[in-house]
């Protein structure tokens, strides 16, 4: 089912081909809205082994274009997890220590220990899709050696070889890409300006971002490009329609669960015995 969504390096990614507002996997929405209720289930029950059996964490990165829905989707489809191994780490402009270290420096003290899932909103992307729109990177501090005309490639060779690392130390990266049009965009720009409860979500700088549309185009096709990967896919899930997107999202999440297939520790003969003993303890505490 996912596979028209994900990107693994083996095909090439082209926004001019793929749509914003098709529901191709379920066209009915109370459909899908049932489904991913039934998913939430399934996820919930996973995500308890995972956290028991403490051998494997998950990364689900989430990045898109303003008003896409990253913060809606994070919040309606993983409410259902239990908050024990559970983080998110919403990665805004780096602070002075950040900036002081290198890119990646944030992101590793954000990363999963084994048995947990941790939600990425924005994530180490943001020094390949900002900077390579803006060229903040060329009022960075770096030592003469560096090459700043390759800058943004050396990042997506790091980044790359990070991910790959995480997979190699038991910590699987699922990169989500929330695809909305410009146009459903400024629809949901006017419905914050219109609507008084939502006023607090629209702000100058979005507005002056729609500037830099094509180019933030440009970088999210690039970068997905560059990074896709076996060990660390891209997928890229159509945003026009919150209740689709957020169903899409909900089969990945369980897709990945599912296929770490994370199992409740087993318990040896000896603990059995030793809880024979705690029981009749207990029996005898209690006058059975």
């Amino acid at each position: 089912m996912l596979k028209k969504y994900r990107y693994d390096g083996k095909k090439k990614f082209s926004l001019a081909k793929v749509s914003t507002n098709e529901t191709s996997l379920e066209s009915d929405r109370k459909s899908a809205e049932a489904k991913m209720q039934k998913n939430f289930d399934k996820i919930n029950d996973l995500q308890k082994k995972l956290y028991a059996e403490k051998k494997e964490g998950v990364i689900f990165l989430f990045q898109a274009m303003d008003a896409a829905g990253k913060d809606g989707t994070i919040s309606s489809v993983l409410t259902c997890l239990s908050p024990h191994g559970v983080n998110e780490t919403a990665f805004k402009a780096p602070s002075s220590i950040e900036s002081a270290h290198d890119f990646l420096w944030r992101i590793e003290k954000a990363s999963p220990m084994k048995g947990e899932i941790t939600i990425f909103n924005r994530s180490q992307y943001e020094d390949v899709l900002i900077h390579r729109v803006k060229k903040l990177y060329l009022n960075q501090s770096m030592a003469d050696r560096i090459d700043r005309d390759k800058v943004l490639d050396y990042r997506y060779e790091d980044i790359c070889n990070y991910e790959k690392y995480l997979w190699h130390n038991s910590v699987r990266t699922v990169k989500i890409f929330l695809n909305v049009s410009k146009e459903e965009q400024a629809r949901r720009f006017l419905s914050r300006i219109e609507e008084p409860e939502k006023n607090w979500k629209f702000s100058a700088s979005d507005y002056e971002e729609r500037k830099y549309w094509d180019g933030y185009q440009e970088a999210f096709e690039i970068a997905i490009n560059k990074t896709a990967t076996k060990e660390a896919p891209w997928y890229v899930v159509p945003a026009d329609h919150k209740w689709y997107m957020r169903y899409v999202v909900s089969e990945i999440i369980l897709h990945t669960l599912q296929d770490m297939d994370p199992k409740y520790p087993e318990v040896t003969k000896e603990r059995l015995e030793e809880f024979a003993g705690y029981k009749a303890e207990l029996e005898k505490e209690l006058g059975k």
